[in-house]
């Protein structure tokens, strides 16, 4: 309520005390608050009370055109009532009580009255004035009800960012007078003696009638009679005040300066509400074309992601053995290139991707925006299914690799032992059948036969002897099929020629000695010693040629343990060649034995021994070769013995660092977990905390790098197990990439609580008091809650969803905002979505469409030009292109609807 005694009394005592309302109530002291220590002296210069008549006059007469009159005199003309009335219906757009038309003072006593009864209906508490001095035409009075008319009705509704009267006019004034030069308005009275802070409102409105930068600040009597002349030609503002009075007066009256500016807030109110309302849809605006961007980029990154997964996972599924170990070691270094090189880049999108996504649907959220919807075959859910599919083809990918090439390397080992067991039999069977087939018996002397006879005898246990390299050739081919060898068809070809030759072999052995025995009867000399000799040295010569064919065996071992048992089988090998040089000593010694029979009883031995053809020669031969394998084969394994126990220690050296980072990496995941639980401080703190904790992790990557050179050795010396540790690269690999991928999700779920809270003005007490509700309530520290978990917590924070048919309704209502899924769980950032839309407010599609009908002009429709005229380029442009026609019974042509466009934004209809 205005206090009227207080305004008359601020009247009588001058503009010194005049200050600003506070829209709608308090007393006239809250617009008259003191503003500079002026002389008293100068508070009752007569130049104010002539400013004032000629403003207010003006003022009223502004108002009582419209009713077809004016005034000439304000403390003369007001005095009967009549035009004091018609003037308060005017400004109000209100009927007064009938006038009385009698010219007693009693008839005009009662006419101001029921004026000054209106003015107190207003909300305008009028002190220590009367009808009286009205009538008697006090001036002083007069002037003051008047001020407190145009307060109440021109001044004091005036609102800029929730200040009132003349604090909010005088910051309107500021803001659009604050890009030209030499205006600064502090105030209602110097601020405006220039002229030109009148001239910069008229220019910043209607730029066409002013040439501002003509003006000059010395000519301050040219300037306001510009600014003057023009607000009454073109913006029908009346003159109410002289150029000369305020130039000549050292403090203009603030009275007529605020009423004949708040002429020019009236004047330009509507571009007022225009700006107002254009701010409104380019803030809209850009936070959509901001989250269409984000729209796109997801699309992008998305379509790029899913199709490396798309052409990755045929070549992961790919389990084409290829023939040599060279192409499967090649295809094995591909697959660690990828799971080095390519796949963590692409670990990265994918968890970045995630997080935009959510970031997306906070901002859309916070916006009253429909949640985004990604293209068929791009949702979070697609990538997520084409990531397992990628892993489940890559899981067991490189167990494969390592297999085939154990295969191949065990297939090339059968391959060249074939090779090598077939080519001695070969040499040996070279010639066996033309033997077997001579038929020398026919023509033999009986000493000769009886020769052929234990000759063939001793093929026969040579034949014998043999019969095992011959199985062993079949075996090696058998499991060279099985083991599915690329050149088995040669193997086989060559294989059964062997065993065509051995059954051809045996059956004409089986002849011969048929023919042999046929004719034995008739044969008796024989020469024991040479037969003696025979039997012995055939053996003999057996057991060096497998000794040779041992010492010269290829071997592929894997452990320590494998070739230390070579070690031992060649050592106790070596410990049986004493007994061997004693059997060989022994076998020349009967040929020797021989010699010496023949030559005392001056025998003429013919040829060589007929018994064998093992002579002494090769018997020394064949033993000086294997006393020559004997120190290379030494030599070979304890080789590969150094190779093993280099393995081990790259085992051990692996299983080391490995049994460090195994556990390094899940004491963090815990270690996050507990963090993301207890959250304490600021939300600020908390993601410093957190990316300072993704700095530490990120910084024991060294370790992680020194890990995969280790094992890149064990793999490149075909190391296939590690009984030093259960780590393996892959379980470390993978415990890296969901440790960085939890602390991103962790730091983006903070980052989202942080656009929430800014978002919606949630103070930080209000956020930790949800943290510390939602944690009490998350018993298993799961991130969510179950329903009887959330209804608890809704209890403690004072909702009414008890057991019973309304809590039960409202408790159902709550869960299908924060669970749209049905999943059963709530988690916290759906608790935080909901509490923020609880407790604050957002703007809304009417809101929106409210906006556009302003700049539309009240239409129903908007029109290109108008949004173009209204709105910054892009924005304007942004709007034409989505905005369907208009089909009202009102359309014009290029009528553009912005209702269905606004409600679109916020997903309540489609364009």
């Amino acid at each position: 309520m205005v206090d009227y005694h207080a305004a008359n009394q601020a009247y009588q005592y001058g503009p010194s005390s005049g200050g600003n309302g506070a829209g709608g109530g308090g007393s006239m002291g809250d617009y008259m608050a003191q503003e500079d220590d002026w002389d008293r002296d100068l508070l009752l210069d007569p130049a104010w009370e002539k400013q004032q008549r000629k403003t207010f006059t003006a003022w009223c007469n502004s108002h009582l055109r419209k009713a077809g009159t004016q005034i000439e005199n304000i403390d003369e003309d007001f005095r009967d009532g009549l035009k004091l009335m018609l003037l308060l219906e005017v400004i109000s757009g209100e009927r007064l009580p009938k006038p009385e038309r009698g010219k007693m003072r009693v008839h005009k006593i009662n006419n101001v009255n029921k004026a000054l009864d209106f003015i107190a209906s207003k909300g305008v508490k009028l002190v220590s004035i009367g009808a009286e001095e009205i009538v008697d035409g006090n001036a002083k009075m007069t002037l003051g009800m008047i001020w407190t008319i145009i307060l109440r009705f021109a001044i004091q509704d005036i609102s800029v960012e929730e200040t009132s009267a003349k604090e909010g006019l005088l910051l309107w004034c500021q803001r659009k007078t604050a890009p030209y030069k030499n205006v600064n308005v502090q105030n209602f009275h110097i601020s405006w003696k220039d002229g030109l802070a009148f001239n910069a409102l008229i220019h910043r409105h209607r730029p066409e009638l002013i040439e501002y930068d003509k003006l000059r600040k010395d000519d301050p009597v040219t300037n306001l009679n510009n600014a003057f002349e023009v607000a009454e030609k073109y913006l029908d503002i009346p003159k109410m005040l002289d150029a000369e009075d305020i130039v000549n007066t050292a403090r203009p009256d603030e009275k007529a300066i605020m009423t004949y500016v708040s002429s020019f807030y009236h004047a330009f109110s509507g571009a007022q509400k225009a700006e107002t309302a254009a701010n409104r849809i380019c803030k809209v605006l850009a936070v959509n074309q901001e989250n269409e961007h984000l729209m796109e980029d997801y699309e992008r990154l998305a379509s790029d992601l899913l199709e490396w997964i798309r052409r990755t996972i045929p070549w992961l599924e790919d389990r084409v053995p290829q023939k040599t170990i060279q192409e499967m070691q090649q295809k094995l270094e591909d697959f660690r290139d990828y799971r080095r090189v390519h796949k963590p880049p692409k670990v990265q999108e994918k968890c970045q991707l995630e997080i935009n996504f959510n970031t997306l649907q906070t901002k859309l959220r916070l916006s009253n925006r429909p949640a985004f919807m990604p293209s068929e075959g791009r949702m979070v859910s697609d990538i997520n299914n084409g990531w397992q599919h990628l892993e489940q083809a890559e899981k067991g990918y490189e167990e494969w690799l390592l297999n085939e090439i154990r295969r191949l390397e065990r297939l090339d080992h059968l391959a060249e032992k074939f090779r090598q067991k077939a080519s001695i039999h070969e040499a040996w069977t070279d010639g066996k059948e033309a033997m077997l087939k001579h038929r020398d018996y026919e023509t033999a002397t009986l000493s000769d036969i009886k020769a052929l006879i234990r000759k063939h005898e001793a093929f026969e246990s040579d034949l014998a002897a043999h019969q095992d390299r011959v199985e062993q050739i079949a075996a090696i081919a058998q499991e060279l099929n099985e083991l599915d060898y690329y050149d088995s068809h040669n193997v086989n070809t060559r294989c059964q020629k062997i065993c065509d030759q051995w059954d051809a072999l045996g059956s004409l052995t089986h002849s011969r000695r048929e023919a042999l025995e046929k004719t034995e009867k008739q044969l008796e000399t024989i020469d024991q010693l040479h037969l003696e000799y025979a039997k012995r040295a055939a053996p003999f010569n057996n057991w060096m040629e497998s000794a040779m064919e041992d010492l010269q065996d290829m071997f592929i071992v894997h452990t320590i343990e494998e070739i230390e048992g070579l070690i031992s089988a060649h050592d106790q090998f070596k410990s049986t060649l004493p007994d061997a040089d004693r059997e060989r000593e022994a076998i020349l010694a009967i040929h020797k034995e021989a010699q010496r029979i023949a030559e005392s009883n001056h025998i003429k031995l013919s040829g060589s021994n007929p018994y064998t053809t093992v002579t002494p020669q090769i018997i020394n031969s064949k033993w000086e070769k294997v006393q020559q394998l004997v120190p290379k084969r030494d030599h070979a394994l304890l080789e590969e013995q150094s190779k093993q126990q280099s393995n081990e220690h790259l085992r051990r050296q692996f299983a080391s660092q490995a049994n460090v980072v195994g556990p390094w990496i899940q004491t963090k995941m815990e270690e996050i977990g507990r963090i993301s639980i207890e959250m304490n401080g600021t939300l600020e703190d908390q993601l410093n905390h957190l990316k300072q904790y993704e700095r530490s992790i990120v910084d024991y990557k060294p370790n992680l790098d020194l890990l995969e050179q280790q094992h890149q050795l064990i793999q490149e010396a075909l190391i296939f197990d590690n009984k030093h540790t259960n780590y393996t690269m892959e379980h470390i690999r993978v415990g890296w990439e969901q440790l960085l991928t939890t602390i991103a999700r962790t730091i983006n779920e903070v980052e989202n609580q942080i656009l929430t809270r800014d978002a919606k003005g949630i103070s930080q007490e209000q956020m930790q008091e949800f943290r510390a509700s939602f944690n009490h309530f998350d018993k298993d520290h799961g991130g969510a809650l179950g329903p009887e978990e959330f209804k608890a917590c809704l209890i403690s924070l004072g909702y009414d969803v008890e057991n019973d048919r309304q809590g039960d309704a409202e408790f159902n209502r709550i869960m299908s905002v924060v669970d749209p899924n049905h999943s059963g769980l709530v988690t916290f950032q759906a608790f935080i979505d909901f509490m923020s839309r609880e407790t604050t407010d957002t703007d809304t599609a009417d809101q929106v469409i409210a906006s556009f009908k302003v700049l539309a002009g009240d239409k129903n429709f908007i029109t290109a030009e108008e949004l173009r005229r209204e709105l910054p380029p892009d924005q304007a442009e942004y709007c034409i292109a989505r905005m369907a026609p208009y089909q009202g019974p009102d359309a014009a042509p290029g009528a553009l609807d912005y209702k269905s466009f606004s409600t679109a934004l916020y997903g309540e209809s489609d364009l």
